[in-house]
């Protein structure tokens, strides 16, 4: 069976020539279908850079990125949004809800955009706040929802249409230790269901939750740690300047 995600040699190269950044310097990883895995790192590490490139966000100056099975390091905009709506569902830090919209309408909108017909997105809107216990919270605004709770309204808006792939960036950076103990139960549980769950922090804690954590320094892998009670595993690669924050 072929991994979820291969990334070879990949490289994200900023002012190439005397005075490049190397945001990402010669990275290789493969995740295989419903992993969870912790990307770790301090600003600066690639850990964002990595992220962007996992999301279809952004390309790699060289390398190959396989997503199930396709080559996509060198698609066009179209075909990097098109694998966007149906592969992965994104949970930012900051959680980017529209504030005009209540709950029910924040989670309703990427459906709109994908083409959903009202009643459809309606249906899975619903089922999808229901899912991370905001039934009663449906017609509520963002500014009339706690932090934990629009973090949870976010990550209804990411799993309506079930995507296989939830990449989530610092999902508790802005909550309190309360709520995002609340978040991370969450995403355990959606792990459960069987989507590939990779989190993106900077919180050594909130990586421990994960069977599998990937340390990242100055753009590349440095330790691989498969799961709990095993040996990492070091990963030697050659070269490249230290990446500033990016």
């Amino acid at each position: 069976m072929h991994s979820l995600i291969t990334i070879q040699e990949m490289y994200k190269i900023y002012n190439p020539g005397e005075n490049e950044v190397r945001a990402l310097d010669g990275v290789n990883l493969s995740i295989e279908r419903e992993e969870f895995v912790a990307i770790i790192g301090q600003s600066g590490s690639g850990k964002s850079t990595l992220m962007n490139m996992l999301g279809c966000l952004d390309v790699p100056t060289r390398g190959k990125y396989i997503l199930n099975n396709q080559d996509v390091a060198h698609l066009s905009d179209n075909e990097l949004s098109d694998i966007r709506n149906h592969e992965i569902g994104f949970i930012f830090q900051g959680f980017n809800l529209i504030a005009n919209l209540n709950a029910l309408e924040n989670v309703e909108l990427p459906l709109l955009y994908r083409g959903v017909n009202r009643s459809e997105r309606i249906r899975l809107a619903k089922a999808a706040l229901q899912k991370v216990g905001l039934e009663k919270r449906m017609d509520h605004r963002p500014s009339q929802l706690s932090g934990g709770q629009q973090q949870r309204v976010a990550i209804a808006r990411a799993i309506a249409q079930a995507p296989p792939i939830i990449l989530a960036d610092e999902p508790t950076g802005n909550l309190d230790s309360s709520s995002s103990k609340e978040i991370m139960q969450i995403l355990k549980r959606l792990h459960g269901e069987g989507h590939t769950l990779i989190l993106i922090t900077h919180d050594n804690d909130i990586a421990a939750q994960a069977p599998r954590i990937i340390r990242m320094m100055d753009g590349r892998v440095v330790e691989d740690t498969k799961e709990k009670g095993t040996e990492a595993k070091s990963t030697e690669q050659n070269g490249g300047e230290d990446e500033k924050a990016v």
